[in-house]
């Protein structure tokens, strides 16, 4: 049996392309957990709960994922679960640096875990969830870039 894996990030908001990954990983191991980072140094938009509650919603289709919010270091949550495999998304060139600098201190930190890199489907290789606030702020339709149930959490909001 395949080992448990963890796929962390902050998800403000999930999109298509955080989906197109957990669905991938989801085939890979027996266990994918999505954990959801509290992260406020990166000030979300979106609270931890309604992340949480946004990601399980999105996700619930694939029956061996679970979601779990998380503010610790994330080797310690990843020990805490039992995870043996970090899974990273990569869009592009420019997010090798600080993932492979990412990768190498988490080793240095739990040399038991291993980081898989990751790389989404072309057409979601764009998409930030950053760049999909800013878009849904200024009133324009952002359906093409998460799923349906964050559409219409992002037209509340406005």
């Amino acid at each position: 049996m395949s080992p448990k894996a963890i796929f962390p990030g902050t998800f403000d908001p999930i999109t298509n392309g955080h989906v197109d990954l957990v669905m991938r990983a989801s085939k890979l191991f027996s266990q994918v957990i999505v954990a959801v980072a509290e992260n406020a140094r990166k000030k979300p938009n979106l609270d931890l709960a309604t992340r949480v509650a946004l990601a399980k919603e999105v996700l619930s289709p694939i029956r061996n994922v679970s979601v779990l919010g998380f503010s610790t270091l994330l080797v310690d949550f990843a020990l805490e679960q039992g995870a043996k495999v970090i899974i990273r998304g990569l869009r592009a060139i420019s997010d090798f640096e600080y993932e492979f600098q990412l990768a190498n201190m988490n080793r240095r930190l739990a040399p038991e875990i291993e980081t898989l890199f990751l790389t989404p489907a072309e057409e979601y290789a764009f998409v930030s969830s950053s760049l999909v606030t800013e878009i849904a702020d200024l009133g324009k339709d952002v359906s093409a870039f998460v799923p349906k149930q964050v559409v219409k959490l992002l037209e509340n909001k406005r």
